[in-house]
């Protein structure tokens, strides 16, 4: 297996770890800050797939999804188009919020399509052109999209996590005050 099948392998599995973590929640449940204070599914999920999109906007040199494809107009956050959540202020976590499920898994799948259509076309070669001088060392574009992938999977997980206590709260049974 060369190094660009083990990627597309990857990415190909982030979709079902979204996809349970979103199943069958409505857009209150999606928005719901365990603790108070935690991140939200539906800013978790679009996070990664933020993340996501600029990244492989930067390194493969096309647009990102989320502009020329409408979601930010569609979406219309109160946040920056240009924004992916990196270093939110609780303000602009629950800025984040969704109409259903179904609208983060659109904006996801689009994103998700384009990151297998360019990993499937990526060479063994490709993946040691540097695509990030800022670093020392500088940055290939193999470990740009490890590092993606990283970020996806952290964040899918931490959904899936959320997910257990917004379920957890649908079970417990209301407390008796004095």
């Amino acid at each position: 297996m060369t190094s660009a099948e083990v990627l597309a392998d990857a990415f190909g599995r982030v979709p079902d770890l979204v996809r349970g973590a979103v199943r069958g929640l409505d857009a209150e449940e999606l928005s719901v800050r365990p603790g108070g204070s935690a991140n939200s599914i539906a800013w978790l999920i679009w996070h990664l797939t933020r993340v996501e999109d600029t990244h492989l906007a930067e390194v493969f040199g096309h647009e990102q999804v989320w502009l020329a494809d409408g979601f930010a107009d569609r979406w219309d956050l109160a946040l920056d188009p240009g924004d992916t959540g990196y270093g939110h202020s609780a303000d602009q976590v629950d800025a984040v919020r969704v109409a259903s499920a179904q609208q983060l898994l659109d904006y996801f799948d689009a994103v998700h399509r384009l990151a297998r259509s360019l990993v499937a076309d990526v060479g063994e070669q490709d993946l040691h052109r540097v695509v990030d001088e800022r670093w020392d060392p500088p940055v290939t574009l193999l470990v740009r999209l490890v590092s993606v992938l990283d970020d996806a999977v952290q964040h899918a997980g931490q959904a899936a996590y959320a997910r257990g206590i917004v379920l957890a709260g649908r079970r417990r049974p209301p407390t008796r005050s004095g």
